[in-house]
């Protein structure tokens, strides 16, 4: 289901620079003894971002997956990238999250970085209901303008390859705005409120107890420590 996006996704990084860096072989790859579900991992080393991960989890009719999540420069204040894609096939239903998820809620902070995504979110009305996550506060690292949706395979197929592209593309496009003037934040803000969110995330990230029914409550301890929001350790 999700294999298009992934290799968008990749083929984006790496158009932009990026170049895998090495992963532990057991969070790398990671099969299920239980059922024929498997599930792999890559970081990335990306110019002006201090940290990039990418999850795909496949475990067939039951359940497919797609997470990413891009932790800028200290240096640079803009927005974590947040993906989560799932698609329940036995059900047909999709639940799909893509955000700039912000580091601070400040009218200027939203002004300066939000402008293209405020479109999408109006382009794309599938994508932008007004249901709530059930496991976060949507007034804390989420924007007004996400794009979420629990739908089923209409979603799936039509809206979500076109929207999952003009995403990535409106993230790219706020990078380099970015990028190119000053932040707005200090660095050491910037480290302090990418800590924050970790703890936060691994507070309330359903993806653990999804990855313990497949994988056992050891590994995915240790993958949501050491892989997924590892300076909630700190």
């Amino acid at each position: 289901m999700f294999d298009p996006f992934l290799d968008d996704l990749h083929q984006g990084i790496q158009d932009r620079g990026g170049t895998l860096l090495p992963l532990d072989q057991d969070l790398a790859v990671q099969q299920s003894e239980r059922n024929q579900s498997s599930i792999r991992s890559w970081l990335w080393d990306v110019p002006d971002f201090r940290r990039w991960r990418v999850t795909r989890l496949d475990a067939g009719d039951s359940l497919q997956v797609l997470n990413s999540v891009a932790y800028p420069e200290h240096t640079l204040d803009h927005p974590i990238l947040g993906i989560d894609l799932l698609w329940f096939g036995a059900r047909q239903k999709l639940v799909a999250v893509l955000d700039f998820q912000p580091l601070v809620q400040a009218p200027d902070y939203m002004d300066r970085h939000f402008s293209g995504l405020k479109a999408l979110h109006q382009r794309f009305p599938d994508l932008s209901g007004e249901e709530t996550m059930r496991s976060f506060d949507p007034h804390q690292y989420f924007s007004p303008w996400l794009l979420f949706c629990r739908g089923g395979a209409d979603q799936a197929t039509r809206s979500l390859p076109s929207a999952f592209d003009s995403f990535l593309d409106c993230f790219w496009r706020m990078h380099d705005a970015s990028a190119a003037a000053p932040s707005l934040l200090p660095p050491e803000q910037v480290a302090d409120l990418q800590v924050a969110y970790d703890l936060y995330s691994a507070e309330r990230d359903p993806a653990h107890g999804l990855f313990t029914s497949h994988f056992g409550k050891t590994w995915s301890d240790r993958f949501l420590h050491e892989f997924l929001f590892p300076s909630a350790q700190r």
